[in-house]
Formats: C-alpha cells, structure tokens, sequence
C-alpha cells in the first residue's frame, strides 16, 4: 500500500545554518539532530536535512508497506533502480529509482531513523 509521499530531504552544505532556517520555516525544533542528519515533523510530513545529499539531489520518499513490492512494480513499469533497497536503521528500508524522464522517485519502508 502506497501512503503518499510524507519525507523530503534536502541536501544542504552547512547543516547548522540549514537547521536554523528550517527551525525559523517550520516553527518547531527537530526530533533529529544529529550530525550527518536532521529531521523535523510537521504533522505526518517529515522534512530532512542531509550534508551529504547533493549526489542525489532531493528526494521526495513515498511512504509504502513492502518496499521490495513496490520496488519491482516501478521497475516493471519502465524505471530504472538507482539505489537498491538499503537499511537506514531504526526499521527503515529506502531505494529510489528513475523514472521514464529522468525524475527521482524515493520509496522508505517503516519509521525514518531517529538517531
């Protein structure tokens, strides 16, 4: 089942300048804060910050129950697998592929690391 796309990370170069501007845009403090990863929840919507994302530019995740289902329906239907499923600890699984023009498309399985 699909749930939507809930996660965006950013990628950011200075993750505590990004961190304070995030905190000044969203009006709440984050719920991650570490040094590799910051997160903040504004209701079901997680907005992340990651200081070494700009390989990957950003990513929207849709949020799925079987990962590995959803995985091969995409690349059944013409995308092309970026990232194999990867566990990002605290019980979340992550892949992306590319679709037919190019666009990034970010699948996460269970809760989004909280350390």
């Amino acid at each position: 089942m699909n749930q939507g796309m809930k996660t965006i990370i950013y990628p950011v170069t200075d993750i505590n300048r990004a961190k304070q501007l995030y905190r000044a845009l969203l009006g709440t403090e984050p719920y991650v804060d570490g040094a590799h990863y910051v997160g903040f929840r504004v209701g079901e919507q997680q907005i992340g910050l990651d200081p070494h994302g700009h390989k990957e530019g950003m990513t929207g995740y849709f949020h799925v129950s079987d990962i590995h289902k959803s995985l091969q329906a995409l690349v059944d239907a013409g995308a092309q697998t970026l990232q194999e499923v990867k566990d990002v600890g605290g019980g979340g699984l992550i892949a992306s592929v590319k679709d037919v023009d190019g666009n990034i498309i970010g699948l996460l399985q269970g809760p989004v690391q909280e350390a």
